[in-house]
């Protein structure tokens, strides 16, 4: 199975074309940048594409990370991936960003649990918890900092996600510390691909996953349609 995998939901902008049969990365590519996602990610794609020697009809399915994250760049990731894979009949799978975060983490296959945190802004994060064989413990949502200190009562935490460092600074000096802290600025685009080829693309749609009401409305012409 190949996949063509796309993340545009944080401060990244990836694309990566695996093998999943012979389990070979054949070509990636990760930009860290704030803003110009849209500007940058065709080229980026066209660039990966060529480097992995297959074309379009290659595919067997395209993976993009569908949020939480910024809903411009949400936009931008699951626009590009509906239309190559509408272009090319290729069945498009959404992943989320929180998933993508702790993919890695789960596949270390270690007790302790796990805890993926995105800046929200205003002292609040998108945060999920799950158990190291990536059970899940809180199921994903938007709250305040002071909130995901309920995941202390399952001991000592790994973290992950560009809030990881946020939360860890602020983690109550009466609870366990975390035992590892990776803030990274957004998923590792080789996990968002292996989800793709783990993830059948009817139980998970390539529809943007929010967890709250966009701040403002997009502008006529950029309106992701609903493609259930």
């Amino acid at each position: 199975m190949i996949i063509l995998a796309i993340d545009t939901a944080l401060d990244y902008c990836a694309a990566a074309v695996l093998d999943a049969g012979t389990r070979t990365m054949l070509a990636q590519e990760t930009l860290e940048m704030k803003r110009g996602h849209a500007e940058a990610l065709m080229p980026l794609i066209a660039r990966v594409m060529k480097a992995s020697g297959r074309s379009y009809l290659d595919l067997d399915r395209v993976a993009v990370t569908t949020g939480p994250g910024s809903f411009t760049g949400l936009r931008v990731g699951i626009s590009a991936a509906r239309g190559i894979g509408l272009a090319a009949s290729k069945p498009v799978v959404g992943l989320t960003t929180l998933s993508a975060y702790v993919a890695p983490l789960v596949a270390e296959q270690q007790e302790q649990p796990i805890v993926a945190a995105i800046d929200a802004r205003h002292d609040h994060v998108y945060c999920q918890t799950v158990a190291g064989n990536g059970a899940p413990l809180i199921r994903p949502a938007i709250m305040p900092i002071e909130e995901t200190f309920a995941a202390a009562r399952f001991g000592a935490l790994r973290m992950v996600g560009n809030a990881a460092r946020i939360l860890a600074d602020r983690w109550p000096r009466n609870a366990p510390m975390p035992s590892l802290v990776d803030p990274k600025p957004g998923p590792d685009i080789g996990w968002v691909a292996w989800l793709g080829a783990a993830t059948e693309p009817e139980s998970a749609p390539a529809k943007p996953f929010y967890l709250r009401p966009p701040d403002a409305k997009p502008k006529p012409g950029f309106i992701v349609p609903d493609m259930r």
